[in-house]
């Protein structure tokens, strides 16, 4: 046995026995005859279409405009932007189904080859790496959440990142400490909780090998670790800064202790880990009654019923049992970190049952971030893998064994009771016929487990690791692939999801894009609300290239949330969330939005109450439902030529709008750098919409007088403007909009997307704010008569006068003309005496 594995070549075959599980139990998903479903397809196939069709268009994929009125998508921690997924999109221009769920579980062939190298360096038993492996990509979360995309990589970036650490840490080698400060990076670049737990881990490492090698340990890894923190640093900095930004102004910058409470593990779901399919998860035919069910306790806890599972199989939980506990196999000194790091995974998981969690919420940074307990689940999977594989290395490589029978008859003792508990609990709930198949069940596969041991110990000293590595994978394989194996929550058909392929004849979506299409040059780029279309359907924009005014993603921008009325999805009518701004679809700011088609699969006065006949108009039937245009929506570009002072803080809450004609008036909540007459002005003006991408936005107007051009897409501070290639200040207008001022004549506006400046600046601003431009103008003395004075040209001037002209334009006022005696002058530094 020592001699394969010093030539490496059980690990070979382990590796290639891992890779051949892999492919049996992904199949299904492989050959395409089903797919990962919800998550994977409402939100991540389509983030993963948008980013194929930028880069393929010549576009950055930096920004969308498709949903929420526009979102940025650089620091969208979902986009898939700086993940694995842009050599997917770089290689074709519209990913299948197929391509798309085999790079969601490539991630997990990933992890485990990870984790088997980890049991290399150790030169523990290849059928232990061979099982950490297995567990690690099929158990728990792993398999149960495998439509959670972002944090499935967040997992398969931990496992490297372990691997990668342990290795550096072990040798003291300055290359794996930059590997693995990049796999770290890549682990936490799009942050989940996931990725923080494993954060957590790998600073427990650091911390345990400190702690057992002394100085000595300490001083010899000072240097790998620097050079893994200044890796993962240059990796991660930016796109962090990003992140931070970003959810500092949406709708979750932090989730509250109750809310963060409402995702915790119920401990009944521990049960799961002894008997599969205990609450009926996994069987079409039971509904589901356990925990996060309508009938347990819904108003406690908000869960999908997958996220509850934490199954890794029968042989790894036997083994963590007896011999494990049983024998302190869990506390060696080459385990016992990663031991307390899964107690810890445990407890976390269940949240606000422990006193434990509060600690946590309060102290442990980045706790507060993140809205699910739960989430540890995947981290319980892939360090039950790894303390699994370790017993099992221990029960085939120690020398002086000696009997298990006693080990085996606790284990058994313990398997019966929580079996027994799952039961007394199903009759408890009055579900006893849906439970006694699933624990009938549960005795088979841990009987087997048990029989699958005793071979390995009666015969280990003549069986080979070859052998026994066949041996543990084909019980281990069985057993998870039909636990854990395609279900409803994570393989449904393709055709579910037709909505999402680019080339779909879906009715519907074909009829908004006829609808929405323009001629080159129209200042019109009409959007639609797909109301309660489907689970599916909220980002189907940004497939299809319509811009639709909702969408599905949990971080939105806060500013556009509170006027319009946005929630995660919108996938039932009964989700529409009106505002005091937007109170119907007869309202300003649908109009502003440029809102003109409202696809709904029911009659629209169901939804809307306070619609009246004629306000919307009825233009199309499909089989998913109705139509209906809004005939007052605006172009997206137009030109006012005035302007007036707004309060967009005090409109948003109360939800009245001043009384004037969009045409005539932009409302802005500054005064324009040029100073004109505050007040309505009819302009006339010819707008043309150049060119509108993702990034790059070019307006050609021709105006008779000086005004505003007004872009009704979403304010962000990152976004900059040039008119006729001279920068210019962005206003916000209308409460979420652009505007810029131009003068009279033909001019060129073009509105560019600036990440990287434009989020320097804003944490620049928030490190070290600018003074109100009022602070620094001179305090005026004490009160005089005015004296009338007169100029050169006779004029009467008011003997306090205004700041300068030059003056005005150090401070970006602008110029502005003096005042006639008896008129006010429009600027903020200037007041009436």
């Amino acid at each position: 046995m020592n001699t394969f594995l010093k030539k490496g070549v059980s690990y070979r075959l382990a590796a290639a026995g891992f890779v051949c599980v892999w492919v049996i139990l992904c199949w299904p998903w492989l050959s395409g005859s089903v797919t990962i479903p919800f998550d994977a397809k409402a939100h991540f196939q389509a983030q993963i279409q948008f980013l194929a069709q930028a880069l393929h268009s010549g576009q950055s994929p930096f920004w969308t405009h498709n949903v929420f009125g526009g979102s940025p998508q650089v620091a969208d921690p979902q986009s898939l932007i700086f993940s694995p997924a842009i050599l997917l999109a770089l290689l074709t221009p519209s990913p299948s189904f197929r391509e798309v769920d085999a790079y969601v579980l490539a991630h997990l062939l990933a992890g485990g080859l990870a984790l088997l190298m980890f049991f290399r360096d150790r030169k523990w038993h290849p059928a232990g790496g061979l099982l950490a492996a297995i567990v690690f990509a099929f158990g728990a979360s792993s398999a149960w959440r495998v439509q959670h995309v972002g944090q499935i990589a967040s997992l398969a970036f931990f496992a490297i990142a372990f691997w990668l650490t342990a290795r550096m840490l072990q040798r003291s080698s300055l290359l794996s400490g930059a590997l693995a400060g990049l796999a770290g990076g890549m682990m936490v670049l799009e942050p989940d909780q996931v990725a923080m737990l494993g954060a957590y881990v790998l600073i427990g490492m650091v911390l345990a090998h400190w702690l057992s090698g002394g100085w000595a340990a300490v001083r010899a890894s000072l240097a790998p670790i620097t050079v893994a923190s200044l890796a993962g640093i240059l990796t991660i900095a930016m796109p962090l800064l990003w992140t931070w930004l970003f959810a500092e102004a949406t709708t979750r910058p932090e989730i509250d202790f109750v809310e963060a409470g409402r995702g915790s593990l119920h401990p009944a779901s521990l049960l799961t880990a002894f008997v599969a399919d205990l609450f009926g998860a996994r069987d079409p035919a039971v509904d589901f009654w356990g925990p996060y069910s309508p009938a347990w306790n819904a108003k406690e806890l908000f869960l999908s019923q997958n996220m509850g599972q934490v199954y890794i199989g029968a042989l790894p939980l036997l083994l963590l049992i007896a011999p494990g506990l049983t024998r302190g196999w869990l506390w060696d000194k080459a385990i016992r970190p990663f031991s307390l790091l899964f107690l810890f995974m445990v407890l976390f998981a269940l949240g606000r049952y422990t006193p434990a969690f509060q600690l946590f919420y309060e102290y442990l940074p980045g706790v507060k971030a993140f809205r699910r307990p739960a989430d540890s689940t995947f981290l319980i999977g892939g360090l039950g893998a790894i303390l699994a594989g370790y017993v099992l290395h221990r029960l085939l490589s120690e020398e002086n064994l000696g009997s298990l029978k006693r080990d085996f008859a606790i284990g058994a003792g313990v398997v019966a009771a929580v079996i027994v508990l799952a039961l007394v609990v199903s009759a408890d709930e009055r579900h006893l016929r849906d439970a006694w198949w699933p624990a009938a069940s549960a005795v088979a596969w841990f009987g087997a487990s048990l029989l699958v041991v005793g071979v390995l110990m009666r015969w280990r000293n003549g069986i080979g690791p070859l052998a026994a590595a066949v041996l543990v994978t084909g019980v281990i394989g069985a057993d998870l692939g039909r636990n854990n194996g395609p279900n409803e929550s994570t393989a449904l058909s393709p055709d579910l999801y037709d909505v999402l392929r680019p080339e779909t004849q879906n009715e519907t979506v074909r009829a908004l894009k006829r609808l929405v299409a323009q001629p080159t040059g129209s200042p019109r780029r009409d959007r639609v609300e797909l109301l309660g279309m489907g689970f599916e359907w909220p980002n189907v924009g940004m497939v299809h290239g319509f811009d639709h005014t909702l969408g599905y993603n949990p971080l939105r921008l806060a500013d556009f949330s509170d006027a319009v009325g946005t929630r995660d999805s919108i996938g039932d009518p009964k989700e529409r969330k009106f505002t005091p701004l937007f109170p119907s679809y007869r309202c300003r700011l649908a109009d502003l939005l440029g809102l003109r088609y409202i696809a709904t699969p029911v009659p629209i006065g169901q939804v809307d109450y306070k619609l009246h006949d004629g306000d919307l108009k009825l233009v199309a039937r499909t089989k998913e439902g109705y139509i209906y245009e809004n005939p007052r929506a605006l172009p997206r570009v137009l030109f006012v030529g005035g302007w007036q002072m707004a309060d967009f803080d005090g409109m948003k809450a109360g939800g009245r709008w001043p009384d004037v004609d969009p045409h005539q008036v932009v409302l802005l909540d500054s005064e324009p750098p040029e100073a004109i007459p505050e007040g309505p002005s009819t302009a006339q003006a010819e707008v043309k919409l150049g060119r509108y991408e993702n990034t790059e936005i070019e307006i050609e107007v021709t105006a008779t007088q000086a005004g505003f051009v007004v872009l009704n897409d979403i304010w962000h501070p990152w976004w900059r403007a040039q008119v006729d290639g001279v920068d210019t200040e962005i206003l916000k207008a209308n409460v979420l909009f652009r505007a810029v001022q131009v003068p009279a004549g033909t001019h060129k506006v073009r509105f560019s997307f600036h990440p990287i400046e434009g989020a320097l600046a804003e944490f620049r601003d928030r490190v070290d704010p600018p003074r109100d431009i009022e602070d620094d103008l001179p305090v005026p003395g004490p009160m005089q008569p005015q004296i009338a004075s007169g100029d050169a040209a006779g004029r009467f001037q008011p003997a306090l006068a205004t700041p300068s002209r030059a003056t005005l334009e150090t401070l970006r006022l602008g110029s502005v003309p003096q005042p006639q005696i008896g008129e006010r002058s429009h600027m903020s530094s200037t007041r009436e005496y």
